[in-house]
């Protein structure tokens, strides 16, 4: 165990597995104290109820409410850190884009991390950060990503312009490129493991991408209190091929 968030309190909003998980099991083990936020707060806490630990607490948040925002603000307090992993993703090609899921995709990772900003700003304690989440989309132009694409642009985007709005508040993100999560499930044990080979045989560091990968860059971003602004690219190098 570290001590590199000692005495720190991080609320990360996602669900209980893949990325947010691992955020939140190394801020704990780096010394944080760790609040969990989503729509289900029961569904939340049963993922972490296995681990017994009190320094872990379940909230409930809407991501595309400002009321449900504002009040979980309010209840929290004064924080340290906040980390968004939340998103929804419009994959398909133009002809199949619908707008609901666009809308649905830029208020989850645009508009809701604003708002994020806006309540959760004036309760940021000294040296603390914001952490956004772009996606590898938004540098590596795929024919079936333009949605996600253009999402994860505008998060690239948005990440420069908070950081100059809230200075001395640090904003950065994070853009993950494939990474061994659920949200490749969908595509079935075998086209699922058909595409992590393909991209695993064209990225530069031969590999998919693990949780663990991208929580290091996440403590990253809340730790060096010498950048802010920035996109790191935690991708294996996939926009170089």
């Amino acid at each position: 165990m570290g001590n590199a968030l000692r005495e720190k309190s991080v609320l990360i909003i996602g669900r209980g597995s893949g990325i947010a998980r691992a955020v939140t099991l190394l801020a704990r083990s780096e010394g944080a104290r760790v609040f969990v936020a989503g729509r289900d707060k029961t569904k939340l806490a049963d993922a972490y109820a296995d681990l017994g630990d009190p320094g872990i607490s379940a909230e409930t948040v809407d991501i595309t409410d400002d009321k449900s925002i504002a009040a979980l603000a309010d209840r929290l307090g004064r924080v340290d850190h906040v980390v968004s992993t939340a998103s929804a993703r419009a994959r398909g090609k133009l002809a199949d884009l619908q707008r609901q899921n666009l809308l649905q995709s830029f208020d989850t990772k645009v508009i809701g991390p604003t708002m994020f900003a806006k309540h959760f700003a004036s309760q940021i304690n000294p040296g603390g950060s914001f952490v956004l989440f772009s996606g590898v989309h938004a540098f590596k132009h795929n024919v079936g990503y333009l949605g996600v694409g253009i999402t994860n642009g505008a998060v690239d985007f948005l990440t420069r312009w908070l950081a100059v709005e809230l200075a001395p508040i640090r904003v950065n993100a994070i853009s993950p490129g494939v990474i061994d999560t659920g949200a490749w499930d969908a595509m079935g044990d075998d086209g699922k493991r058909d595409y992590f080979e393909h991209i695993a045989a064209h990225n530069p560091t031969g590999r998919i991408g693990t949780p663990d990968d991208i929580a290091a860059a996440v403590l990253f971003a809340m730790t060096n209190t010498f950048m802010t602004g920035m996109t790191l690219k935690i991708d294996g190098g996939e926009p170089l091929t």
